[in-house]
């Protein structure tokens, strides 16, 4: 590695306290064998814990671990994003805190790196410690986002992930509300390569979204943020419908000249009309999530705002 690199590890966390200190452990033993100049900017929402104070202890120490704290909790992709603007590498590592992905996976990611691709993702085989129904609604997300998005976003992956410096300022040009890095990273473009890993369970703790909810909304994000599949859709549903009822009512019209009984009960009617509010409540909540962006990106508020800053510029902040 030429001696002008420096990686920055850009760590998102929420009250992971017992994961800091063996996250830091695992980075610096792989930093001091490749002997790379780094970085670890971790970029904090306002925690219950004593993260902070974990996180500072370790700066105390080695003043290239930096700490980026959120004014309110902002959510993890606001943090991450945070943390790719700020951070000043040559190339940069989106990782957890939780240590479900292992720090030793960088230098494979770094050697992809040396050989030119600009982009090097994880790629989970096996997911310990996870449920049935966030395997199911992951691999449902997956498939739903492949089908109609406009970018290609790899199964089994996550923010797990290197990114070089010009891809880092793309993406943070970007300034998306919703911060779906992967489908950021997707948009983006350039060279892009998977690198296989079996993914752990949570060292300690629990993790910070609901296990269906969660992956359900990051799943949304990826549709409604590089879509608009779903609106054509709505069309097709209503040209549909339209059709069959101009059919029925031609039917129904042909059967009332030749005077042939036609069938029709309360039961008809119930199913009839609920199928056809269920349509219109969908529609409406499909459109919903486009206004809703679109009134996001329009109001054009902070992604974030910073509070304080160790190793960095004190100066107040808003992106």
């Amino acid at each position: 590695m030429h001696k002008k690199t420096k990686l920055s590890v850009i760590v998102p966390v929420y009250n992971e306290e017992k994961n800091i200190k063996p996250l830091v452990s695992r980075l610096l033993k792989l930093f001091a064998k490749m002997r790379i100049k780094y970085e670890i900017v971790f970029v904090m929402d306002p925690c219950t814990d004593l993260t902070e104070k974990g996180i500072l202890e370790i700066r105390s120490k080695d003043d290239n671990v930096k700490l980026l704290k959120m004014s309110r909790r902002f959510g993890q992709p606001a943090c991450t994003l945070a943390g790719l603007q700020y951070c000043s590498g040559s190339v940069g590592v989106v990782i957890d805190a939780d240590l479900q992905d292992p720090p030793e996976l960088i230098g494979k990611f770094i050697e992809k790196w040396e050989q030119g691709y600009e982009i090097v993702y994880g790629q989970r085989i096996d997911r310990k410690g996870e449920t049935i129904i966030k395997k199911i609604v992951s691999y449902l997300g997956y498939w739903l986002i492949n089908k109609i998005s406009e970018v290609s976003i790899p199964r089994n992956t996550g923010d797990f992930r290197l990114l070089d410096r010009e891809v880092i300022d793309h993406v943070v040009a970007m300034k998306d509300h919703d911060g779906f890095l992967r489908g950021l990273v997707g948009f983006v473009g350039f060279s892009q390569i998977a690198i296989k890993y079996n993914r752990e369970s949570r060292l300690t703790g629990k993790g910070k979204y609901n296990m269906f909810l969660g992956s359900l909304r990051i799943g949304v994000n990826g549709v409604i943020g590089f879509s608009i599949y779903p609106l054509h859709i709505i069309s097709i549903f209503g040209i549909t419908i339209s059709s069959l009822s101009f059919m029925l009512g031609i039917i129904y019209l042909f059967l009332k000249i030749i005077n042939y009984p036609i069938l029709w009960g309360n039961p008809t009617l119930v199913i009839l009309i609920s199928f056809l509010s269920g349509i219109q409540l969908l529609s409406l909540g499909i459109m919903g999530e486009y206004l809703g962006r679109m009134y996001e990106e329009v109001k054009n508020r902070p992604i974030f705002i910073i509070d304080k800053k160790y190793g960095f510029d004190e100066k107040k902040r808003t992106d």
